[in-house]
């Protein structure tokens, strides 16, 4: 009887195991997507913050001392060299420009004196009727009156000038600030606030701050070859809102000094600006072409992660569907994509999908990134 119940209780053990094997099955293989990279050309470009800077600005600074008449423009207006803009009395100048004019009169009457005296003496004196010595004294006189008058002309000028300078006029076109002054405020020509300023914003500099390490790495890339410049540098403007901006500018100049505080150098781009959407001082984003890399390896982003060592590492699928790591090396983001020095080789299956959980040598059931996952092979019973 015990006999037959240990064999009872065996088969109970076995019939047990057995069930508990088809509860529990091996779970199938991961289902990971994959994209094949390769090889191809692409267009370098770099997105840097930058400033709006006008293309001109001038300050508008009395150069005669006065009250201040009349304004002459609008706050805000476009203005253009040469006009108007304020009026300081000329009342005290234009007395001025009468005096040396009398002045002026005054001198030419003197030489004609003078002149005709040393005409008279020149012919007394070749009859010895008269000294030399005053036919010399009145040359002196007569040459003296000539200086008097070449002086009184040059007065007479300077009392123009200042005259038409109580009219304060634009140096160059643009747009015009606000006033600081206001009618009867008294002004000098020695003063260090401005009366205005105005702004020439058609077109307008964006100044853009740009690593000089990023700058000397693109240079040594250019000289060994491994990127390929490209016709003359556009520039496109990425606005606060995030909208790009509809015109496209071309670089104007890269500095030639680095800061040292910040170890930068500024890249300043020129930005045709008609409609005057673009501002002086508004913060922007530029997008600069930086040349074309010939043979660069494309890996999206989302496929990369971080070791314990901050290297950049992905998943491919390596012999018999097994998950095999590889270590990165990348130079810069484009776009959405990390750019891939070494690691990778065309043709290699990077796995961008399904990846977060597996372990090296893990089998994985692999479909092109995008596609429907093919079925797991069934495993038999």
């Amino acid at each position: 009887m015990s006999t037959t119940r240990a064999a009872l209780a065996s088969i109970l053990v076995l019939l047990s195991a057995c069930q508990g094997k088809q509860d529990n099955p091996a779970p199938p293989p991961t289902a990971v997507g994959y994209v094949v990279v390769s090889e191809q050309a692409v267009a370098l470009s770099t997105e840097l913050p930058g400033r709006t800077a006008p293309f001109e600005t001038s300050d508008v600074r009395p150069q005669v001392n006065g009250l201040i008449r009349a304004r002459l423009f609008t706050e805000g207006d476009l203005v253009h060299a040469g006009q108007p803009l304020y009026r300081i009395d000329p009342a005290p100048y234009q007395a001025q420009v009468a005096s040396a004019r009398a002045a002026l009169a005054k001198a030419r009457a003197s030489i004609a004196s003078s002149a005709a005296l040393a005409r008279r003496y020149g012919e007394l004196v070749k009859i010895n009727a008269i000294a030399r010595q005053e036919y010399e004294n009145a040359q002196g006189t007569a040459a003296g009156n000539r200086a008097d008058v070449a002086a009184q002309q040059a007065a007479l000028q300077a009392a123009e000038i200042d005259l038409s300078r109580t009219t304060i006029r634009a140096p160059i076109s643009g747009r015009i600030g606000r006033s600081l002054a206001t009618t009867g405020a008294l002004v000098t020509a020695s003063q260090a606030d401005p009366l205005t300023t105005i702004s020439r914003l058609d077109p307008i500099y964006v100044d853009i701050q740009q690593s000089s390490t990023d700058l000397l790495r693109l240079r040594e890339q250019l000289l060994a070859g491994q990127v390929a410049r490209t016709g003359p540098t556009q520039v496109r403007v990425k606005l606060e809102t995030g909208t790009i901006y509809p015109q496209t500018g071309t670089l104007r100049l890269t500095d030639v000094t680095v800061n040292p505080t910040t170890g930068s150098q500024t890249v300043r781009a020129i930005i045709p600006n008609d409609a005057g959407l673009l501002l002086p001082g508004m913060f922007v984003r530029a997008v600069l072409p930086q040349g074309t890399q010939s043979r660069a390896i494309l890996v999206p982003q989302r496929a990369v992660s971080r070791d314990e060592r901050g290297n950049a590492t992905v998943m491919v699928v390596g012999a018999g569907n097994k998950a095999e790591p590889r270590v990165l090396q990348t130079s810069r983001a484009q776009g959405d994509n990390w750019i891939v020095t070494s690691g990778l080789k065309p043709g290699d299956k990077v796995i961008v999908e399904g990846g977060m959980m597996l372990r090296p040598g893990m089998v994985v059931n692999p479909s092109p990134f995008g596609s429907k996952p093919a079925a797991a092979p069934a495993k038999a019973g």
